[in-house]
C-alpha cells in the first residue's frame, strides 16, 4: 500500500470519529474517493494536496466540542482583582454579565432540547452581550479579555485587527484559488480545539481605510447571533455555527467603528491610569512578572520609595502603563547583565545610582 493510500486510510477513520455534519461527511468521503482513483495520476498531485488540506481542516474542526463553564462569581473576582488593579466600574459590569449567564444556565440546557422551529429564539435568549472595552493603548484591555477567558474556564483565542487590509482574512479564500487558506476565524476555532471559547477581536477601529467596509460587513456577521449561527468561511465552503463563541471586542475608539457593528456591541470605557495607580500596578503586578521573565528575584534588584515616582514617566505621559513597563524591563535587563558579569548579586536602586540604570536620567 503506498504512503498516500495510507494517509487516506487514516483521513477515513478520523472522519469517523468526529462529529461532521452528514453532508459535509458526504462531501469528504466523494473526495477521499477521487483522491484514490487520482493516486497514480503525476498531474494531478497539485489537486490531491488541496483536498488532503482541505479534508485536514475539516476533520480538526470542532463540531461538537465544548469547554464547560466554570461560572463561579467569587472565583471571577478573585481573578480579576489578582490581575489588574483599580477598574472597578469594568468589572462589576463584567460581573454582572457573568451573573445573568449563571442565572441562565439551567434554562439554556432546557431551550437546547427545544424542537428545531424554536431554535432561532433560543440561540438568541442565550447569547451573552458582546463586551467592547474602549480606551487607550496600555490600559489593560486585552489582559482584561484574557482575564475573562480564564474566569469562564473557556480558551482564549486572540484576532488582530491592527492593519488588516483585506475582508478575506476573516472570511477565508475560496479553494479556486491554489494557494487558498481558511479564514482567521477557523484557524483561531481550531487553535482553540473548542467551539465556545472567548475570541478577542482586538482593535477593531484599526483596518486599513481602503476596506474598512468590507471588514465591518463580516464584523456584522460574526457578532449577530441571527447571522453567525451559519458562519460560511469561503474555504470552508459551508456554513458553521459561531453562535456559542463569546466575542469581545478593543478598539482605542468608537469614530471608526461602523454604526451597524457598533449598533450590536455593548462598549465598556477604559479609564486612564493616575500616577499613584501606576505606581501601584508597577510594584504589585508588572515587577514580579518582570522578575520571573528575567531570571531574577526580589533578592537580585529592588527600588528605593523614592524613585517610584521618577519611573513612572521619565520620558513624558500615556494613559496605560506601557511606558513604565518598558522602563522596568530595561532595568532587569541591566541588572541581570551586571549579574552574569560579576559584578554584583544584589542592587538597590536609589537616587544615588539611578542614571547607572535608567537612561532617560
Amino acid at each position: 500500500m503506498s504512503k498516500l493510500l495510507d494517509e487516506v486510510t487514516i483521513l477515513r477513520k478520523k472522519l469517523q470519529e468526529v462529529h461532521v455534519p452528514p453532508d459535509l461527511e458526504a462531501r469528504v468521503t466523494a473526495n477521499l474517493e477521487e483522491i484514490e482513483r487520482l493516486e497514480h495520476d503525476i498531474s494531478a498531485r497539485v489537486h490531491i494536496e488541496q483536498m488532503m488540506r482541505y479534508i485536514d481542516w475539516v476533520i480538526n474542526l470542532p463540531w461538537d466540542i465544548r469547554s464547560k463553564d466554570t461560572l463561579d462569581l467569587a472565583n471571577a473576582r478573585k481573578i480579576f482583582e489578582s490581575h489588574h488593579y483599580g477598574l472597578q466600574p469594568v468589572k462589576e459590569r463584567i460581573l454582572e454579565y457573568l451573573a445573568v449567564l449563571k442565572l441562565n444556565e439551567d434554562r439554556w440546557e432546557k431551550e437546547k432540547k427545544v424542537e428545531e422551529a424554536h431554535s432561532t429564539h433560543s440561540m438568541l435568549a442565550r447569547r451573552a452581550p458582546i463586551l467592547c472595552l474602549v480606551g487607550l493603548v496600555g490600559t489593560g484591555k486585552t489582559t482584561l479579555a484574557k482575564s475573562i477567558a480564564e474566569a469562564m474556564g473557556r480558551q482564549f483565542v486572540r484576532i488582530a485587527f491592527g492593519g488588516m487590509s483585506d475582508a478575506l482574512e476573516l472570511r477565508g479564500q475560496s479553494r479556486v484559488r491554489p494557494d487558498a487558506e481558511i479564514g482567521l476565524i477557523l484557524k483561531g476555532l481550531r487553535y482553540a480545539g473548542t467551539k465556545n471559547p472567548v475570541m478577542l477581536l482586538d482593535e477593531i477601529d484599526r483596518v486599513s481605510e481602503a476596506t474598512r467596509g468590507d471588514i465591518m460587513g463580516v464584523l456584522v456577521e460574526l457578532l449577530d447571533p441571527e447571522q453567525n449561527s451559519a458562519f460560511v468561511d469561503h474555504y470552508l465552503d459551508y456554513p458553521f455555527d459561531l453562535s456559542d463563541v463569546l466575542f469581545v471586542a478593543t478598539s482605542n475608539n468608537t469614530t471608526n467603528i461602523a454604526t451597524a457593528v457598533l449598533d450590536r456591541l455593548e462598549p465598556i470605557q477604559m479609564p486612564s491610569y493616575t500616577d499613584e495607580e501606576k505606581i501601584k500596578i508597577a510594584r504589585e503586578y508588572v515587577m514580579p512578572a518582570l522578575l520571573h521573565e528575567s531570571g531574577l528575584t526580589s533578592e537580585n534588584l529592588s527600588i528605593d520609595d523614592a524613585i517610584w515616582p521618577k519611573l513612572v514617566r521619565p520620558l513624558g505621559y500615556d494613559a496605560g502603563i506601557r511606558s513604565i513597563e518598558r522602563t522596568l524591563n530595561s532595568l532587569c535587563r541591566k541588572v541581570a547583565l551586571s549579574i552574569i558579569e560579576g559584578k554584583a548579586k544584589t542592587f538597590r536602586v536609589d537616587e544615588t545610582n539611578i542614571k547607572d540604570f535608567i537612561e532617560a536620567y
